[in-house]
């Protein structure tokens, strides 16, 4: 065991050797001998030192290594000791000796000032920690250190997290100066800290006045409240449209297949919901055949999940049109009553496979976390990628459309089934092709949607009203109707929810999309050509 401890105690022999300074044996004494209040203070005074001894000493306090002897502090790690004080190795160890206690007032008092002490550390990571773990609470005895490091301090995220937790400790100096200076610090600030610092400087007493009897401060808190406000403010807009844009998206990708389908052959399939949902949950075994078989892989298991959730969706899609749907063109009733059936058969049968119980997708690494823009506004990463994904499902079902024979057939079949039929198109295998088009892009939008959420067999339900919602206000067959309405509902539906909240933003919704239609039938968009009926 003794090779284990030498590394450790050639790292203390460093950090006690020439030339740091030694220690003040009075604060030593009072931490290793003191009474708790004695103790603290001790603690604070060392962080004022913020040096490698400090830190050392402090550290083996936490970790219980920390011993007194006689008049001796000793760091002791196994069967190796040395003196706090003078840093000499001390062999052998007494005998007798006594552990060093700390109660649990004191143990908050060493992860703070630990913290602390680690703002020095020339790892980025270990300092961004300690600041975020200091900006819930700094004690005034930190503030030489915390200037220290802040002068030292080159990164831009941590460089503004120390200036909010240096200005919180000046806010509370007797010199006028100083607070002044510190309330204009936070008023450059983006975070929403910031606010509350600025909001403790202007409080009011009991008869409506402000506790602050310097006017100077007041008025210049109240200008740097206005402007870290404005600026959280914007912030605040720029998270209601990103959330928009990211809602309106998934709408987008929910609602694309059924905009083919719809359009295309006029059929209202009640089991598109259920395409979404057998795209991700084919997404979900996938993830798993990657976690059993090829872990290493696993960050890359959506590169074969895209392509698995379309091909399963849209052979199911394929099936159901050649064995049901089929038959049933041109009698819109019994279309609506048979997809209905079907959705719920393919419920049923995925509750029976996989359970009744939500199933768990992981977001690969790269897509974990999100970018910070403010403290109160973070864009994830899953999201990020899911409106980068839609964007490019739609410029590929627009080449498709405009520049694929398929394409031409479809546009064709869609503005006049009899006059293609006439000319030679398979309209029955346009038919089958459209639908499986239409269902593999449903199944796109359950891979989609298991990025950002838990997939159960209730999954496709939660989309198919707010899929139709959108193909209807678009226009019916019209692409572009579709991505107009899908990126606002979304955004409206966002923005609505900030002021009435969720249920009423719905229900908002709703009424402007029939109010809507009954002005104007046709959509967004009227579908073009001299037939458009049949």
């Amino acid at each position: 065991m003794r090779a284990v401890y030498v590394p450790l105690m050639l790292l203390f022999l460093l950090a006690f050797s020439a030339p740091a300074r030694a220690l003040d044996p009075e604060v030593v004494r009072k931490l290793a001998f003191g009474e708790n209040d004695e103790q603290v203070a001790a603690v604070a005074a060392l962080v004022a030192e913020g040096d490698s001894q400090a830190s050392a000493l402090l550290q083996a306090l936490a970790d219980g290594e920390l011993q007194t002897s006689g008049k001796l502090v000793l760091i002791v790690k196994g069967e190796d000791g040395i003196d706090a004080l003078t840093g000499q190795k001390v062999s052998p160890l007494p005998a007798e000796r006594d552990d060093v206690n700390a109660n649990n007032r004191l143990r908050r008092e060493l992860a703070t000032a630990l913290a602390a002490l680690k703002l020095l550390s020339p790892d980025r990571a270990v300092r961004f920690a300690a600041a975020k773990e200091l900006a819930g609470g700094a004690e005034d005895a930190m503030l030489p250190l915390l200037k220290k490091a802040l002068s030292k301090e080159t990164d831009a995220e941590i460089k503004p997290m120390l200036e909010i937790i240096q200005a919180s400790l000046e806010l509370k100096s007797s010199d006028r100066a100083t607070r002044l200076n510190a309330i204009r610090i936070l008023g450059l600030s983006n975070n929403s800290n910031a606010k509350t610092l600025l909001l403790s400087a202007l409080e009011k007493t009991a008869d409506g006045k402000y506790a602050e009897t310097d006017e100077e401060i007041v008025v210049e808190a109240q200008k740097s409240l206005r402007a870290v406000e404005g600026r959280l403010a914007w912030g605040e807009r720029i998270g209601v449209l990103f959330s928009g844009v990211s809602l309106g998206s998934i709408l987008l990708l929910a609602a694309l297949g059924l905009a083919i389908t719809y359009g295309l052959m006029g059929v209202i399939n009640m089991a598109h919901g259920e395409l979404i949902m057998i795209g991700a949950y084919t997404t979900y075994v996938i993830q798993n055949l990657f976690k059993a078989h090829v872990p290493g892989l696993f960050d890359w298991y959506l590169l074969c999940a895209v392509p698995g959730a379309f091909l399963a969706a849209a052979l199911v899609g394929i099936a159901l049109e050649r064995t049901v749907i089929r038959f049933l063109y041109g009698r819109p009733l019994e279309t609506l009553l048979a997809t209905w059936g079907i959705s719920l058969f393919l419920i049923q049968l995925v509750r029976t496979i996989f359970g009744a119980q939500n199933v768990q997708v992981e977001n690969p690494a790269w897509m974990s976390g999100g970018v910070e823009i403010f403290t109160n506004v973070v864009l994830p990463y899953s999201r990020i990628a899911i409106i980068f994904f839609a964007a490019l499902v739609l410029v590929l079902v627009w080449l498709m459309l405009t520049h694929t024979r398929l394409g031409l057939f479809v546009r064709g079949v869609t503005q006049n089934r009899t006059m293609a039929s006439c000319v030679g198109v398979a309209t029955p295998r346009v038919d089958m092709l459209a639908f499986g088009l239409g269902s593999g892009i449903a199944g796109l939008a359950g891979c989609a949607l298991s990025q950002i959420g838990n997939v159960g067999p209730d999954l496709g339900q939660s989309y198919i009203v707010d899929s139709f919602m959108v193909v209807v206000l678009g226009g019916v067959g019209q692409l572009a109707g579709t991505v107009y309405a899908g990126l606002g509902l979304g955004l409206l539906n966002k923005v609505l929810e900030g002021w009435s909240g969720a249920v009423l933003a719905k229900i908002a919704i709703l009424v402007f999309i029939i109010i809507f239609i009954q002005k104007r039938p046709q959509g967004l968009f009227a579908l073009k050509g001299r037939v458009t009926e049949n």
